[in-house]
């Protein structure tokens, strides 16, 4: 099992604050961080890859789609656009030594048209994320794709339909990635949501209900690990939150206070809590 986090917990953007981070954070057990990822175009993949390496450290990425790219738009040169700005995101990734792309990468972040899918969109990302199948094998990295709660997209919510969208989409280098916070919200039994996702899993995000410190709150974690056990994940645990007060970044999440004394915290309070739980066999 190899641990990491977000930088989201301490700025909008990789920059020289986490950069400056990046030693401690080695120090107090991680062994990545997961960077944002949303302008490739100007995006220094060199330099963090310096940066990681540098510091023991590997990494993943993390993205989202903002409006209005998405995948599965009406409009054929809106797909068309989204379609190469993930490949782009992929070739980026790849540049700065991440195997892992992840997030909801089948809509636009926050779209809610207040209806469900249509078939029409499913069939949309089906075989728009096919069609990046080639791109993700040629640059050695997996797409994990993310469901969100009901406040966060219409389009993918619950474990069951992120394996169905899988197994349609049927790539070796296209999972999912599944977050405790959202399972929260959408699952009935979030280890049993697990073992529906099952060899689907790909990335796993370990947030709080309230994306305070792992371990702190109601997430039916026992279930979670027991899940993660019983399926034979050993990829990443990833301690996803948000800075409290860095702008855009903390209104998307709708962060609106202190969830904890500091961000620090969370990160380094909750690879104690990971950590301890991974060993546990009772």
């Amino acid at each position: 099992m190899k641990f990491g986090v977000n930088t989201f917990i301490w700025s909008g953007e990789y920059d020289s604050n986490v950069r400056e981070l990046l030693p401690l954070i080695k120090e107090k057990g991680f062994d990545g961080i997961e960077f944002p990822l949303f302008r490739p175009a100007t995006f220094d993949a060199a330099g963090l890859r310096r940066d990681t390496e540098a510091a023991g450290l590997e990494c993943t990425a993390a993205t989202a789609y903002i409006q209005p790219l998405s995948p599965i738009s009406d409009d054929p040169q809106v797909r068309k656009d989204a379609l190469q700005h993930a490949k782009d995101l992929i070739r980026v990734t790849a540049e700065a030594g991440g195997r892992i792309l992840a997030g909801p990468l089948y809509s636009s972040l926050g779209y809610l048209p207040g209806r469900r899918r249509t078939a029409d969109e499913w069939k949309r990302a089906v075989e728009g994320l096919q069609s990046l199948g080639d791109t993700l094998a040629t640059n050695r990295v997996t797409l994990a794709l993310e469901p969100l709660n009901r406040f966060e997209t219409y389009f993918l919510n619950t474990a069951a339909d992120a394996a169905r969208l899988c197994d349609e989409i049927d790539h070796p280098n296209i999972g999912i990635l599944f977050d405790t916070f959202h399972a929260n919200i959408e699952e009935k039994d979030i280890g049993a949501a697990y073992r529906t996702i099952g060899r689907h899993l790909r990335h796993v995000h370990t947030c709080e209900n309230d994306r305070g410190i792992p371990g702190s709150g109601h997430v039916g974690w026992r279930g979670v690990f027991e899940a993660l056990r019983d399926i034979g994940y050993d990829g990443w645990l990833t301690i996803e939150s948000f800075g409290f007060n860095i702008g855009d970044v903390s209104a998307a999440a709708a962060i609106w206070r202190d969830i904890e004394k500091t961000p620090d915290s969370i990160a380094f309070e909750g690879i104690k809590f990971l950590k301890a739980n991974v060993l546990r066999r009772d």
